[in-house]
């Protein structure tokens, strides 16, 4: 992730490896856009090949310097960064969003924010929510933006994929992209219905008894073991395993011990913090990347809890 990042800031805590700035206190959208080096604009600039114009496509040009961002198709639609602050801004509107980190990466080809909503909590343990909104400039991803609430006490994420909210949307650039983003506002249900239909679930999983053996059982089915298995991937297993059990006695999980809630806070903090099955070059922005918008092990962890109390 450091290699990648050319501009941004952060609240209190020093950025990646150094980089960027580091603010007192949360700032606002008009703020944070400053802050971050996201005070440019992205501009359509036509694109020839030896002297002849290639027609249906355009280049995407940052104003500030006239780096070219991308080569794209004419049918691609800009979604600037003051926009970006602005949808993020728009999905609150009960109670103050401020900005924690926000950011420039690969040479502005792809830019991020991540907002915070006031605490709120569940089950009687503080929760700050967060906002994340991510969006490129050269045509390779989609506009995302999703909901990260992180529960206080061990610093863990707690997101996983509601059936009743949705915790995130995304779309291409393609199309009528500001009808897009008003229906996502509707669609996302404002970012305080993802929260308000998480501590329901949360009251309905800390009524469901899960033994250890039912575990057992769910990772056995997430982690199969074949005849071809190797040795190796089988420690492997082994290790997540352990490390699963591990984290279901940690100490702010104790009191939801032997409950499908317990074994949720247990699958965040194995999530955030343990290392991945396979260590690559790029792990560490994957597990940047699946804690602000949502880790598989967690989801599928979940949905097989609920077949439980089914």
């Amino acid at each position: 992730m450091s290699a990648n990042v050319e501009t941004m800031f952060s609240v209190r805590e020093v950025p990646w490896h150094g980089l960027g700035t580091v603010l007192d206190n949360p700032v606002n959208s008009k703020e944070a856009i400053v802050a971050a080096g996201l005070d440019w604009n992205v501009v359509t600039k036509e694109v020839f090949v030896g002297g002849v114009k290639a027609n249906g496509y355009v280049a995407n040009v940052r104003d500030s310097d006239n780096s070219v961002l991308g080569i794209v198709t004419n049918r691609y639609s800009i979604i600037q960064n003051s926009e970006a602050f602005e949808f993020t801004d728009s999905l609150v509107t009960d109670g103050e969003l401020t900005y924690e980190t926000a950011g420039s990466l690969r040479n502005g080809k792809q830019i991020w924010l991540l907002g915070k909503l006031q605490k709120d909590n569940i089950l009687g343990e503080d929760l700050e929510p967060y906002i994340c909104f991510t969006n490129t400039h050269d045509g390779t991803g989609a506009v995302k933006v999703c909901m990260t609430p992180v529960r206080v006490v061990c610093n863990n994420t707690l997101n996983f994929a509601l059936r009743t909210a949705k915790r995130s949307w995304s779309t291409r650039h393609t199309g009528d992209i500001q009808t897009k983003i008003r229906e996502a506002q509707t669609t996302l249900g404002l970012a305080q219905n993802y929260i308000s239909e998480l501590k329901l679930e949360a009251e309905r999983l800390a009524d469901i008894k899960v033994s250890d053996e039912t575990i057992e059982g769910i990772l056995d089915l997430m982690y199969p073991l074949k005849d071809d298995t190797s040795a190796l991937r089988k420690s492997r297993i082994d290790e997540i395993k352990t490390e699963f059990f591990r984290c279901l006695t940690t100490s702010d999980v104790m009191q939801y011990r032997g409950t499908a809630y317990g074994a949720m806070m247990a699958a965040t903090d194995f999530a955030d913090h343990s290392k991945p099955l396979r260590v690559t070059k790029s792990s560490e922005e994957s597990r940047w990347s699946a804690i602000i918008v949502g880790h598989p092990f967690v989801d599928t962890m979940y949905k097989q809890l609920e077949k439980v109390g089914a």
